[in-house]
């Protein structure tokens, strides 16, 4: 074997099927769709997740336990990324936290966990704390600051929504 034989017979571009073009193109009558059933037709669309009339994967699949859709979402931040990224009399804020990457993801609560040490002096505000992370804190000397929590969004008898 040479090495120009390498690439013989590859090309980087091919050519598009010419489909229904006359039976000396090898892809006349039928174009490829063979005959009849519901992939000849045209129009054919079918899901993705269709397998062939099987029962889908998804309704085969036990489920198990409940998810609740409307618990609050809680962002997490520990004190130790606090040590990392803030220094000495800061405010560390949802806002604060958004902008140094730390809490870059939608939440409804934020919370901070008491993962690490922490020797600086700051100023947390968040919905809720650890116990350790707020002895961690004040053991610094920094304050902790709560947030009242969101009331949730109760909908009556009578279909207009109300706070609870």
């Amino acid at each position: 074997m040479n090495i120009n034989d390498v690439h013989e017979g590859i090309q980087k571009y091919k050519n598009r099927k010419r489909l229904g073009r006359g039976p000396g193109s090898g892809l006349g009558k039928t174009a490829g769709r063979g005959h009849k059933g519901q992939r000849s037709r045209a129009g054919h669309s079918q899901h993705p997740t269709f397998q062939g009339g099987a029962m889908p994967m998804i309704r085969r699949i036990p489920k198990r336990g409940f998810n609740n859709k409307w618990a609050p979402q809680v962002g997490a931040v520990n004190v130790s990324d606090l040590e990392a990224n803030f220094n000495a009399g800061e405010e560390v804020t949802s806002d604060t936290l958004r902008e140094k990457d730390l809490a870059n993801y939608r939440y409804d609560e934020l919370k901070v966990l008491g993962h690490g040490n922490l020797s600086k002096k700051l100023t947390v505000t968040a919905h809720r704390f650890s116990k350790s992370a707020r002895e961690k804190i004040e053991k610094a000397g920094g304050t902790v600051v709560v947030l009242p929590e969101k009331k949730p969004v109760v909908k009556n008898k009578m279909g207009s929504a109300r706070k609870s």
